[in-house]
């Protein structure tokens, strides 16, 4: 009998605990978290890994799950049924082509925009100046695919330049096509002017000129896919915020 009451502490404290342990309850300790997985372009990997615990941050009980590749195959991700929230694309073009998928939470929201530049090994030992250059003989250069954003947008420089080209590879995202010029298994790339500056002295940059470059713009929307709609979207409108504004500006991107 001497440990009876020992043995109903002992029940009172489990169930204490257990009461403790709950996940969908109303106090602030039984909070459950919704967890947003977001499709994101490879070129906003760095700015992307940044924002997400700010965002956490603003966003009780909210977690932020990136996946990073070339928008090509987020879209395929996509149409294979991949679960998702929202989708962040390195152009609009292939945003368009999964509208279906996203037509239901509003237009796509411009988030950032890009430009791009030319790469190099450090010291630039093939001495590259400019696209003219990009053509020369014996020149180690390479591209992202054309199906990539970045492989459509550099086509289309180097066709308002003028200049042919033969790549020794076409990379699946442009983030290989950086990974190349830093291991010097290239001579120059064209990557965006935010992947150049995120490898640092790590390769030489060579600018292009304006009247020869392109903008390249960042969507962002919803997908239809999501079980949670009202995050998903504040995740969106979050990234036109000042803080969100402010780590794009500071990776290089412009914002709108």
């Amino acid at each position: 009998m001497r440990n009876r009451p020992l043995g109903c502490a002992a029940a009172l404290t489990a169930t204490v605990l257990l009461a403790g342990c709950g996940t969908n309850g109303d106090g602030d300790g039984d909070r459950a978290t919704t967890e947003l997985t977001v499709l994101a372009a490879a070129s906003l990997t760095d700015v992307f890994t940044e924002a997400g615990p700010l965002f956490e941050e603003e966003h009780e009980g909210v977690t932020v799950r990136f996946s990073f590749a070339g928008s090509q195959e987020l879209a395929a991700q996509i149409h294979q049924g991949v679960p998702a929230d929202a989708l962040v694309t390195a152009d609009t073009a292939t945003l368009d082509a999964v509208r279906a998928e996203t037509g239901d939470h509003g237009a796509p929201t411009v988030v950032a925009r890009n430009a791009l530049v030319i790469v190099t090994p450090p010291g630039n030992p093939a001495g590259v100046t400019g696209l003219a250059g990009l053509g020369r003989e014996g020149l180690r250069l390479v591209l992202a695919a054309p199906e990539v954003p970045a492989g459509r947008y550099g086509e289309e420089i180097l066709d308002r330049a003028g200049v042919t080209v033969t790549p020794v590879s076409q990379e699946p995202n442009v983030r290989a096509v950086l990974g190349k010029v830093r291991l010097a298994e290239a001579d120059a790339g064209l990557v965006y002017a935010t992947d150049a500056a995120s490898a640092g002295d790590e390769v030489d940059t060579v600018p292009i000129p304006a009247a020869q470059n392109v903008v390249a713009e960042y969507p962002a929307a919803v997908l239809n896919s999501t079980g949670h709609p009202d995050e998903a979207a504040a995740f969106v409108s979050w990234l036109g915020t000042g803080p969100a504004r402010d780590l794009l500006a500071e990776a290089g991107f412009v914002t709108p």
